[in-house]
């Protein structure tokens, strides 16, 4: 991913967190108890804790923000730090100057290990944020003219993402295995001569009205204001992107295992969580508990 400012290593399955809430390393004694109903023990060990997470300020510094109440509950203060970018995050956890992040989905998370040297590793499997294909200039697919341009990520796992669901809508084929990384270099077969435009992700909302059509990601067609049922295509739910893209609650390797980690964990997996999600983001933001 090219990494400019600007969301799997997964464990087993634990029997202190969901069923579908997964990513951890077994849970340790003291940890927090299933979902809706925390345990006075967990409560009672981790009064006083504070834990520090970074995440990006729509949809995941909001979904925090139920998850800091349901803390609370428990003596627990979640401290919850913006960002915009897609680097600092993952370097203060790695350096300890967070406590965890959630912003970022598991292939990205996966690639940033392997490009930076670090060692972030998934405490939980979240919620899935569809990418949408919006419209600009040409307000439907069918009104798209040849050499029309349409905007999309440049970092390599969201660009690959990108155009996997411009190939899903028939705009373009790309070549048989360009896989989830693929480049507009991939394109095998473009019958419309499409202008693929990449730009910085962040950027790609307020660039929506200089080209034919973009594809968003969810984190910032929600801050942006766009809706996923407006939206031109939308990627299949039962598709490769459901789960090569699962936004993750993200660690430093060895500190899954810890009553806090393992805590907030199970708050942002809750019931009270899913029904937040649901109730707020019609659609842009589909929970994988």
């Amino acid at each position: 991913m090219k990494k400019t400012a600007s969301v799997f290593l997964a464990g087993a399955l634990t029997l202190g967190l969901l069923a579908g809430c997964s990513g951890t390393s077994s849970q340790p004694a003291g940890s927090a108890a299933p979902s809706g109903d925390p345990a006075p023990a967990a409560s009672s060990s981790l009064e006083g804790t504070t834990i520090k997470v970074g995440a990006s300020p729509a949809p995941h510094a909001e979904i925090l923000e139920v998850v800091k109440d349901i803390l609370a509950e428990q003596g627990v203060t979640l401290e919850i730090v913006e960002f915009n970018d897609y680097i600092v995050p993952n370097t203060a956890v790695e350096s300890g100057e967070l406590d965890a992040n959630y912003f970022q989905h598991i292939t990205y998370m996966n690639d940033f290990n392997e490009s930076d040297g670090t060692h972030l590793v998934s405490a939980a499997e979240v919620h899935y944020e569809p990418f949408g294909l919006y419209a600009g200039k040409t307000d439907s697919l069918d009104a798209l003219a040849d050499g029309a341009q349409i905007a999309v990520p440049n970092d390599a796992t969201n660009e690959g993402r990108a155009l996997l669901l411009l190939e899903q809508e028939g705009l373009i084929t790309l070549k048989e295995d360009a896989g989830l990384t693929a480049t507009k270099a991939d394109i095998a077969e473009n019958p419309k001569n499409l202008e693929i435009v990449e730009l910085e992700a962040s950027q790609l909302p307020s660039r929506l009205a200089d080209v034919d059509l973009a594809v968003i990601n969810g984190n910032y067609a929600i801050d942006a204001g766009l809706k996923v049922a407006d939206a031109l295509a939308v990627e299949a739910a039962d598709g490769e992107a459901a789960t090569a893209y699962v936004n993750v609650l993200a660690v430093k390797e060895g500190n899954e295992n810890s009553p806090a980690i393992q805590a907030l964990a199970q708050a942002l997996c809750s019931d009270e969580v899913k029904t937040f999600m649901e109730e707020t983001y019609g659609g842009a933001v589909v929970p994988v508990f």
